[in-house]
């Protein structure tokens, strides 16, 4: 509830939480990208043999895309467009860690995949919030969508890290609340500062 609180009392200006949100959303623009390259690059590595697990780490990758493309069109119904040096760096990130892929092992990755994705739920979730704080109604229950895909993502991954004799032996991120905690702590916030 500290988040909730935090976001309504500093973004209850609908041209502040407007602001915010397009910052959020470009950011999550360029680190759709970035994921994408590292996720064609693990599905193309010598180290993913398994043919559905090639075709799982695939489906994850064109997730990723269809979050982006739509990012994009939220930007540019906001009156904004992605940040261009950010899209840079974001895409050398990701394609680092494509290549990394090839030459690490096939855990690292898994582990990465699986950090990463637990911080996207997040994301998403405040991107909601700031949406409904900044009177933009009409694309919050997709970013609630895309926070429920990361989720999915996220456990994809942690299962898979796992599986790995080392998985069992190494401390791993914070496990993200319930699936249907994403929209009910949603309708919460929403109803709490109604």
């Amino acid at each position: 509830m500290e988040v909730s609180r935090f976001l309504f009392t500093t973004y209850r200006d609908k041209a502040i939480a407007k602001r915010a949100l397009i910052r959020l959303l470009q950011n999550a623009h360029a680190g759709e990208k970035a994921a994408a390259n590292a996720y064609f690059g693990h599905g193309h590595s010598l180290f993913v043999r398994d043919k559905t697990e090639k075709q799982e780490i695939y489906k994850i990758y064109l997730e990723e895309l269809h979050h982006r493309e739509r990012l994009a069109e939220f930007l540019i119904k906001l009156g904004s467009k992605p940040r261009v040096l950010r899209e840079i760096g974001m895409w050398f990130i990701g394609f680092f860690i494509g290549v990394f892929s090839f030459i690490g092992t096939w855990l690292i990755p898994m582990y990465g995949a699986g950090r990463l994705e637990s911080t996207n739920i997040g994301e998403y979730e405040v991107a909601a919030r700031l949406a409904w704080l900044a009177g933009e109604d009409e694309i919050i229950e997709e970013l609630l969508l895309f926070a429920e895909v990361e989720w999915d993502h996220e456990l994809y991954f942690r299962e898979k890290t796992l599986t790995h004799p080392l998985g069992k032996h190494i401390p791993l991120w914070v496990k993200p609340a319930s699936k249907e905690q994403i929209r009910s702590s949603f309708f919460a916030f929403k109803k709490e500062h109604s």
